[in-house]
């Protein structure tokens, strides 16, 4: 077995900096998203979501990006689920994209709100069935006793659906992550990677735009 620590890799991407990147962040978020579309697209809109507990202890785990525009990224899950639960608690999460091939990251922090009825009735219709009929069989983060008990009601709802419509199970939806934070970093040789972070400003919805020290 390969020891861990003798595990590494340079990096070598094209340059970051103030000088080069739009004055808001989501010209370059929609132009590092549609280049990882090219180069590695099953996983272009894979993305991590960290939210926190009413402790304050922090959880996270992978989600897709469904869409974004100038108002956030959105995700799509169950609203009874762990991370439904947390966000209901604490309304703030933060996002992580990594495209290796690009060596490229994107850091997002922000609040959470959910979408509107009417995009999650959209986007839950837009889905196969089978993913239509998943939202109604698996009762998201409940302990269940094996794989049977899954495949049964599974049987449950297809035979309950069979000649009719899925409608949107009210307990599932869209969030939106509202960034007032967001970070791209490019690697760099020798570790001296390139960052450039932009920051809203509540006063008046203005981004900031820095460098970062790697």
């Amino acid at each position: 077995m390969s020891n861990i620590s003798d595990l590494r890799r340079d990096y070598a991407g094209d340059a970051l900096d103030r000088d080069n990147t739009p004055e808001t962040p989501w010209p370059l978020f929609s132009e590092w998203l549609n280049a990882a579309l090219e180069s590695e697209r099953d996983d272009a809109n894979v993305m991590t979501l960290a939210t926190a507990d009413n402790e304050g202890t922090p959880h996270a785990r992978i989600v897709l990006l469904k869409g974004f525009d100038e108002h956030g990224m959105v995700f799509y899950t169950s609203y009874q689920s762990h991370k439904g639960s947390e966000l209901g608690t604490c309304p703030h999460a933060a996002l992580v994209f990594w495209w290796p091939g690009l060596q490229r990251q994107v850091r997002v922090e922000g609040h959470v709100e959910q979408v509107s009825n009417e995009m999650s009735d959209e986007y839950f219709h837009s889905r196969p069935r089978g993913s239509q009929l998943g939202a109604w069989i698996s009762q998201q983060s409940v302990e269940i006793p094996d794989r049977q008990w899954l495949e049964e009601r599974t049987r449950r709802f297809e035979s309950a659906y069979q000649d009719s419509r899925i409608d949107r199970p009210p307990h599932w939806g869209g969030y939106r992550v509202v960034p007032n934070m967001i970070e791209f970093w490019q690697g760099q040789p020798s570790r001296l990677h390139d960052r450039i972070r932009y920051r809203l400003k509540t006063s008046d919805g203005q981004w900031l735009k820095s460098r970062l020290a790697p």
